[in-house]
């Protein structure tokens, strides 16, 4: 079959994953209003397109904290790639760096640091954290992934419990006995005593006890980490004018929109929403990105239009990773790289730097 647009990787994840792995990426709080929404929402914009442009010769690359990317789309944090492919995270980085873009690997990677490292040197990557109770062991793993060239530290924020996914409960959701949550393993010994991985994938709060996760971080917490590195660091799940204000204030390079793909509180807005009054709160002090819910090049054009520097994607990389590992999620990319190619062209830009509000309107339907 013709792999020929995201939704073709989607159904053949679907259909070739084991139902709990397909179920634990799928899988939105709640009802998946919020997780269905990220999507629904991209629908209710409307292009503006101008004709006549000289559109003969097109640049889609940008640069992101400094560093050049061939096209705005990177891979967001998401856990335990070896549920879609054997080779995990390393194929992950493999294909990002092929592709010349950013990836963000997740604490809650099933290969290690070292081993993202050593299979794609070079490559642009950024090391996302969760604050553990054990602040040892995330101080640790902060200055690993320093040492061996990360070149960002991504906070993830919307997480002091993890929200409740109810195909995880019913699945009693476990990794299999030979994943492991590697950068973790010493440090946790929590994940190899528990009966199941459910626990530290969902709790309410009175069971913390049972779980690394600390509910207890608050902003000056960014003191501390800026304490620890000279990484810069971007801060993620942020959805209000209010703490993008805060966050500008507590000193973060950057801005990750993100509402932990529909994962975390159910009911609050689509990422591309949120987007707008973060933008317009920072003022250009910072770097502002959004993921959740990009499914074309058409999307990563409007989310560009409406201020997002550049977009990352979550569950279409672990699709495209179930298809042909690296060379999958290598495929994607290309994908998305040139819709995004052409959706610019038919809508007269020829350079990213053309790009803005002008371009697009909210629909009255």
């Amino acid at each position: 079959m013709a792999m020929v647009c995201l939704s073709d990787f989607e159904a053949y994840a679907k259909k070739y994953l084991p139902k709990i792995a397909w179920d634990y990426f799928a899988a939105g709080a709640d009802d998946c209003t919020t997780r269905d929404e990220n999507i629904l929402a991209y629908k209710r914009i409307r292009f503006r397109p101008r004709m006549l442009r000289d559109v003969s010769v097109m640049d889609i690359r940008t640069k992101i904290l400094g560093t050049e990317i061939s096209f705005p789309v990177g891979i967001a944090p998401t856990g335990f790639h070896q549920l879609a492919w054997p080779d995990g995270e390393k194929s992950t980085a493999r294909a990002a760096r092929a592709m010349n873009t950013c990836y963000i690997a997740s604490t809650y990677s099933t290969c290690t640091l070292e081993e993202i490292s050593a299979a794609a040197p070079g490559g642009l990557r950024w090391f996302q954290l969760y604050i553990h109770r054990n602040r040892a062991a995330s101080q640790q793993l902060v200055q690993r992934a320093e040492v061996l060239g990360f070149q960002g530290l991504v906070l993830t924020a919307d997480l002091p419990y993890t929200g409740k996914r109810r195909d995880d409960v019913r699945n009693g959701f476990r990794l299999p006995p030979h994943m492991k949550v590697k950068n973790l393993e010493r440090a946790f010994e929590v994940c190899k005593m528990s009966p199941s991985f459910h626990s530290l994938l969902w709790h309410v709060p009175h069971e913390t006890e049972t779980t690394g996760l600390d509910p207890s971080v608050t902003w000056n917490d960014i003191y501390w980490l800026r304490s620890l590195t000279r990484l810069p660091i971007i801060i993620k799940g942020i959805l209000t004018r209010e703490d993008a204000e805060l966050a500008v204030r507590h000193g973060v390079q950057g801005i990750i929109v993100s509402n932990h793909g529909g994962r975390q509180l159910d009911e609050g807005p689509a990422t591309i929403d949120a987007l707008v009054e973060v933008v317009e709160a920072v003022r250009g002090r910072v770097e502002v990105y959004v993921d959740g819910g990009i499914r074309k090049g058409g999307d990563v054009l409007k989310a560009l239009a409406l201020g997002a520097k550049c977009v990352f994607i979550g569950r279409p990389a672990l699709w495209g990773l179930a298809y042909k590992g690296e060379e999958g999620l290598q495929d994607v990319l290309r994908i998305l790289q040139d819709e995004f190619r052409l959706s610019m062209a038919l809508a007269g830009c020829a350079s990213v730097s053309e790009i803005g509000q002008h371009l697009v309107q909210f629909s009255k339907l």
